[in-house]
């Protein structure tokens, strides 16, 4: 009897990776050892930069809103410390929009905390 491998797995499986490295160069789109190696280590990039986007974000945010602040001589500590203390529920990711598309209103909220 001979030996059974499951061929038709086999083909989905690698035409599933194939279809995924579509677009790269060379023969990281279609030879499949190569092709295999590259889309693993691109997974594990977008896996990893989708954590590191959040920080990104953020670090963009305080960038903002600290420039916003200063502009009404403040610093970013002293500003976010004073938000805090006054119970303003507003995230930095408002702040920081306020603070680059709507200066009066982010003029209004330095102006309430201080």
């Amino acid at each position: 009897m001979p030996r059974a491998t499951n061929r038709v797995a086999s083909r989905a499986r690698r035409k599933k990776v194939l279809k995924q490295a579509k677009g790269y160069f060379g023969r990281r789109k279609n030879v499949w050892t190569v092709a295999k190696n590259a889309v693993e280590k691109a997974m594990s990039y977008s896996y990893r930069d989708r954590r590191n986007k959040k920080r990104t974000f953020r670090r963009l945010w305080i960038t903002r809103i600290n420039a916003g602040a200063r502009m009404h001589g403040m610093s970013y500590s002293q500003f976010m410390g004073a938000v805090k203390k006054n119970n303003i529920e507003l995230n930095r990711k408002v702040l920081a929009d306020l603070a680059m598309n709507h200066p009066e209103a982010f003029a209004a909220v330095v102006n309430q905390v201080k």
